[in-house]
């Protein structure tokens, strides 16, 4: 009996320190011992307008800006309305029209009294495109010798739709608020239509200035 006890002691004694060396090399007492000493966790953070613009290589001028919307930054299709604008633009360029004189009258654009259309900016694959769509009347009044008298003379000049790239070929019709003989209507609708080249002009300014935006 005291010898199987004391080889019963005799083999806990040994087997003490072997468990203790399995402990110190097992995975998960080392992760216990190391997270004291390991580094923290990375915490998410949110980048500003700059670090993000230079995360995304548009930062350093190499990269072109994408146009567009700022949730649009692919530069896919998308289309803006700029009808507000353009119509409020085109009123204040032929309503700066000035007055032009004729051989037997004068005459000047009193009003724009109807833009009609639509105006629009279109960004597909990061390129931009603009376009529109109109049709205008300008109400005009002057004076003309009829008959060896000066009379005044009211009227609209029309012009019927046209678009983005077709100013070279616009068209102007007169229509005349007052009661006239045919010869006196042909003569000074040949003078009303002289505004064309102005308006034409004035028209060419907005396209610039919608091709800019």
């Amino acid at each position: 009996m005291e010898e199987t006890a004391a080889a019963a002691t005799e083999t806990v004694t040994e087997t003490a320190p072997v468990a203790a060396t399995e402990q110190k090399s097992s995975y998960r007492y080392w992760v216990r011992e190391a997270t004291g000493d390991a580094a923290p966790l990375p915490v998410p953070r949110k980048l500003d307008a700059a670090a993000a613009a230079a995360a995304n290589g548009t930062g350093n001028g190499n990269a072109p800006q994408a146009l567009g919307s700022v949730w649009n930054q692919a530069g896919t299709w998308e289309e803006k309305n700029l009808n507000s604008w353009a119509s409020c633009r085109i009123k204040d360029l032929l309503g700066s029209l000035g007055s032009l004189d004729f051989s037997t009258g004068k005459a000047s654009i009193d009003e724009v009294s109807k833009c009609s259309g639509d105006a629009y900016l279109v960004t597909v694959r990061n390129k931009k495109r603009v376009g529109y769509n109109y049709e205008l009347s300008l109400r005009f009044k002057g004076e003309w010798i009829i008959k060896e008298e000066q009379k005044k003379v009211t009227g609209h000049i029309d012009i019927p739709e046209f678009s983005f790239g077709e100013l070279d070929d616009l068209e102007a019709e007169v229509r005349f608020t007052d009661s006239l003989e045919w010869d006196d209507k042909s003569r000074i609708g040949k003078d009303v239509k002289s505004f064309l080249s102005p308006i034409r002009e004035k028209l060419r300014t907005f396209e610039q200035e919608l091709k800019d935006r």
